[in-house]
């Protein structure tokens, strides 16, 4: 697998759990990354994105200030730290490759994926 996410799991609201997608070339640490969200019956939908070097990051609002992406090149590894978890956060959540150009919430950019980690969020 190109790309291969964990840490998902059970938490309680409130609590805090770190996501890592890890991908199996080093030319992936060259392209923008993000991480979209698909809830039970619902369509997947953005959460967030880093720029190459970590320069930018984009969030939709349903999660700003409460998770944090960032990525170690060296590992070629990014990581979505979440925070405040509510039970609206709880999806399957998957890291994605942009290797488009266009909007970084647009999944259709995105062309490499893994396969998703599932996070649960109890109230």
């Amino acid at each position: 697998e190109p790309l291969v996410e964990s840490g998902g799991g059970s938490v309680q609201a409130g609590g805090s759990l770190r996501l890592s997608c890890t991908a199996s070339g080093r030319a992936y640490k060259y392209y923008p990354f993000g991480w979209f969200r698909q809830a039970l019956g619902k369509e997947r939908k953005f959460v967030a994105a880093i720029r190459t070097g970590s320069v930018d990051t984009y969030y939709a609002d349903s999660v700003k200030d409460r998770f944090i992406i960032s990525r170690d090149d060296d590992k070629v590894t990014v990581y979505l730290q979440m925070n405040n978890l509510r039970s609206d956060d709880s999806a399957v959540y998957y890291c994605a490759v942009k290797t488009l150009p266009g909007a970084f919430g647009a999944e259709r950019y995105y062309t490499t994926w893994g396969q998703g980690t599932a996070v649960t969020v109890s109230s």
